[in-house]
């Protein structure tokens, strides 16, 4: 057995999780006001220390159910800020994630219960340390992948209509996009299945409702959709 101990300055380890949601045809993002010092009452992301016994994922996946009471959500790794002077309160490394999640899904009263509140995307209030660089680059990977995999299964309802994803893909990227050029991309991809039954609400004709075909869905990275 190696008993061998390292002597090194030790660390302390954090996740911050970048929670992004869409609501009313607005791109959101889950923020808290900090509950204790450096920084104390101000607007943060949601967060907390890896413990000993998990990886930095399993950390993060703790906190986001802790929050929002939800599991099996989408998560991935923005990156790791280890600036020595980024936490007044000590030397802390931090691995940043992005989630997204359903906000019809998540449990309301928890979110309240933790002090959370949604934001619309664009505008956000300041964030401590480096927490709007954390928004910046997850927004950017967030951008990256829509544009070449639907993320509309951890956003929006199974089966939507190819306007109700527009409507998000505009919210994603922060910009109008040409209705007619994105339902001939979106379409290219050969990922959706036409369902029966039409969405009447919008509109006297209504529009078809469609769905993710789980089989077909590929991801090609040479083949970018750009909006």
């Amino acid at each position: 057995m190696n008993t061998c101990v390292y002597k090194h300055p030790k660390h302390l380890l954090a996740v911050d999780c970048i929670i992004f949601g869409y609501e009313n045809n607005k791109l959101k993002l889950l923020l808290a006001q900090r509950k204790f010092a450096p920084e104390l009452g101000k607007w943060s992301l949601l967060g907390g220390w890896v413990d000993e016994t998990e990886t930095a994922e399993e950390a993060a996946e703790r906190v986001l159910f802790q929050i929002t009471g939800l599991k099996d959500i989408y998560l991935e790794q923005v990156q790791v800020f280890s600036n020595p002077l980024r936490d007044p309160g000590g030397r802390v490394v931090s691995v940043a994630f992005y989630a997204l999640i359903r906000i019809d899904k998540h449990d309301k009263a928890l979110v309240r219960k933790n002090g959370a509140k949604w934001w619309t995307f664009n505008k956000h209030p300041e964030l401590i340390f480096d927490h709007n660089e954390m928004v910046k680059i997850a927004h950017k990977k967030l951008k990256n992948k829509a544009s070449y995999k639907l993320c509309a299964q951890n956003l929006i309802p199974s089966k939507f209509t190819i306007p109700q994803l527009h409507a998000l893909y505009e919210a994603i990227f922060q910009c109008e996009i040409d209705p007619g050029n994105f339902r001939k991309k979106v379409l290219s991809l050969n990922i959706l299945e036409k369902l029966n039954d039409k969405n009447r609400t919008e509109s006297k004709k209504g529009a078809y409702y469609y769905q993710l075909n789980k089989q077909q869905e590929r991801v090609i990275k040479e083949r970018k959709v750009k909006f």
